[in-house]
Formats: C-alpha cells, structure tokens, sequence
C-alpha cells in the first residue's frame, strides 16, 4: 500500500511543477551536444567502400560508384541517396564510414513536409546542408589542447 502512495505522490508532484510551451516555427529547442540529427554527406571524402550500405538496418541508403578516368583503381562517387521515410537515424552509418564522408547534424527541421517524396534526399541536398554538429563549415575545427607530442 505504501509503494502506490509513493508512487501516487511523485505523479502529484508533476502537477505542481511550471508547465512551458515552445511555439515550435518561431522559438527551437537547442538541442544536446550529442543530438544525433539529418546527415550531412561529403563526396570528396568518399571512397565508395559501400560499407553504409551494408551497414545500415533498414536499408535506405543506395549508394553507386564509377571508376576514376585519372586512376583506374579508384573509384569515385556517382550517386548517394537517403530515404528519410525509413531512416531512423541509428548513427550506424557514420560509425562505419573510414573517411567520415558522412556525419550527422544537429539539425532536425529540414525534415518537415507533408509529401513523402520530399524525404528522399540525394547526394546535392546531402552536401548542401552545411550546418553540421555545433559548428558551421567556415567556422575553424578546434584542436585538441592536449597534442601528446610535447609542444
């Protein structure tokens, strides 16, 4: 009997607690450090070892590839595309990738709309979507303070 009182008195306590509301398109929340938002892609950095592909649980990442016309071993970025219908945004990915070609963002709004081919996203909106973790593309990457090397 006890234990639901306790538990009756914490449900109370919410009651007494200030209630707030953000007017979502005016005011956005900030979100935490290690928000894990929409993807942002680089294609320089790519390598197309199609390990995203694979990786990736529900299958919405395509990626293709075309040999280098300087260098035939390589290979170079044709298309990449994303299907944000079905993403559930695991960081699987970006984890995998070996030249972190593709990272994720700290964005969450740019994925609104009442169409659902508006949530196929292709390699231009990918590299388009500069704002990335809390920095921004011209801002300076911050070192490390502690290099290990003695300097």
């Amino acid at each position: 009997m006890f234990r639901l009182l306790k538990g009756f008195g914490v449900t109370l306590n919410y009651f007494r607690k200030k209630k707030f509301t953000i007017q979502y398109p005016d005011e956005k929340v900030i979100m935490p450090e290690r928000f894990r938002g929409i993807h942002r892609f680089f294609p320089d950095k790519c390598i197309v070892c199609d390990l995203c592909v694979k990786v990736c649980p529900t299958d919405v990442i395509t990626l293709t590839g075309k040999k280098s016309e300087e260098n035939p071993k390589k290979k170079v970025i044709d298309t990449y595309n994303i299907d944000f219908q079905g993403c559930i945004l695991c960081d699987f990915c970006t984890e995998v990738c070996p030249t972190d070609a593709i990272v994720m963002t700290a964005r969450y709004d740019n994925l609104c709309g009442f169409n659902r081919s508006e949530h196929f996203k292709d390699i231009k909106w990918l590299t388009d979507n500069h704002v990335y973790g809390y920095y921004e593309e011209s801002d300076p990457v911050p070192e490390p303070e502690g290099r290990g090397d003695g300097k």
